[in-house]
């Protein structure tokens, strides 16, 4: 495809469905490349509302106002990068021709869901996931652990999760029957969508969890190429990632098998882009743990170890431009949590955290922030990945949110 002039007749128009952090990330990539544009959130003043060539504020659940502001802008190209869309309008969309949706709609609905992602990748496509079932109700969900007569249930610990929410939100670990209720109550209330299914995973001791990044590109003559980055580890508190590193230490058959399953379930999604695929690691046996069509906020690492960071690659992949997916070295990302309440806030000590060594920050500038809110990332380099998590980690402690 041509790259056009932005804000001029031929202009090459991307519009970005979620402008937080990933999402500015991700418009820098596409300005530097020539791109016009549109950054659209639930909320003023977004991070990537902040860089874009023209931003809007909708609900992105609603369907008919996402298929109006689509409409109207008429991008070529429409980029999700939050879950929580109206997906019937992407489809719409993509259906009536009005603009390509990347990967494609499909992708974007059947990963919206972990039940659907789940039956894909366990029913369908016959990969190793953990043993689940899913429960409508709190008896369905006792019975789901517990099992009946007729069938086992999952047993304890288990870990129950809504089908419909972002990230890690509303996941709980049950140990015993005394914590069924609460867990369906929290689950259920951090759904997207009031009244949706609950999941309910069997509870595996693994080594590590972690991140592969795959790269469905074009190539010349018109197929696609399906490429892994080097494995990515990570550490979270209550569902939100905390730190994450570049390369993450595993075996070569365990490597082997983790690409084997990405590849198996992003080629069965189909499009182009960068795919996040979450997988369990125990010696060398791997386990698919979940798959978005989008970059994840443990690539944040990827801004200082790859000769292109998963933003850059995600919006080269779409505009069908060659991709270099090398590690160029060792590295770590730590976040810098709010701490405190509070609108407009200020960052103290940012010059004596990029004192440590082969360190940098970057500032999201959310309008508000919480305690617990994820208000800017420290990145570091380091001869290995310890050095590089110890540089990471000290560089974000340095600097402190003050109202």
């Amino acid at each position: 495809m041509h790259i056009g002039t932005p804000l001029s007749p031929s202009a090459t128009r991307v519009m970005l469905l979620g402008s937080g952090e990933l999402g500015k990330e991700m418009i820098i990539e596409l300005q530097r490349l020539g791109i016009e544009v549109v950054a659209v959130d639930r909320y003023a003043n977004a991070p990537g509302h902040q860089v874009a060539h023209r931003a809007h504020v909708i609900a992105l659940s609603d369907a008919a106002a996402l298929r109006r502001l689509i409409e109207q802008e008429r991008p070529q190209i429409v980029v999700p990068e939050i879950e929580g869309l109206a997906v019937d309008a992407l489809m719409s969309v993509e259906r009536d021709r009005i603009a390509e949706v990347i990967p494609n709609a499909r992708a974007v609905r059947l990963t919206a869901n972990r039940e659907t992602t789940r039956r894909l990748a366990a029913e369908t496509l016959q990969l190793p996931t953990v043993p689940y079932r899913v429960a409508d109700t709190l008896p369905d969900l006792e019975r789901a652990i517990e099992g009946r007569r007729s069938e086992p249930g999952i047993g304890y610990p288990a870990i129950v999760k809504p089908v419909l929410s972002w990230s890690g939100k509303g996941q709980t670990v049950v140990r015993d029957k005394s914590e069924i209720a609460a867990a369906w109550q929290y689950a259920e209330s951090s759904a997207r969508v009031r009244g949706s299914r609950i999941l309910v995973e069997q509870f595996i001791e693994f080594d590590y969890e972690m991140t592969l990044l795959v790269v469905r590109s074009e190539r010349p003559d018109g197929s696609i190429a399906t490429q892994c980055c080097d494995p990515i580890g990570h550490r979270g508190s209550g569902g939100d990632y905390v730190e994450s590193w570049q390369p993450q230490e595993i075996s070569d058959a365990a490597r082997a098998r983790a690409e084997e399953i990405a590849t198996r379930i992003t080629d069965e999604l189909g499009g182009r882009g960068v795919f996040d695929v979450e997988l369990f690691v125990r010696n060398d046996d791997v386990w698919l743990s979940d798959v978005a069509p989008r970059p994840p906020d443990t690539a944040l690492v990827t801004l200082c170890t790859q000769v292109q960071s998963a933003f850059e690659l995600h919006a080269r992949a779409m505009l069908r431009l060659p991709v270099d997916v090398s590690l160029r070295e060792p590295g770590a990302s730590a976040v810098i949590q709010g701490g405190i309440e509070g609108r407009g806030i200020r960052y103290e000590d940012v010059a004596h955290a990029l004192e440590v060594p082969r360190s940098n920050v970057r500032l999201f500038g959310k309008p508000e922030a919480y305690k617990r809110r994820r208000m800017g990332v420290a990145l570091a380099n380091g001869r290995d990945v310890a050095e590089a998590r110890q540089r990471a980690s000290e560089c974000a402690s340095r600097v402190h949110p003050r109202a």
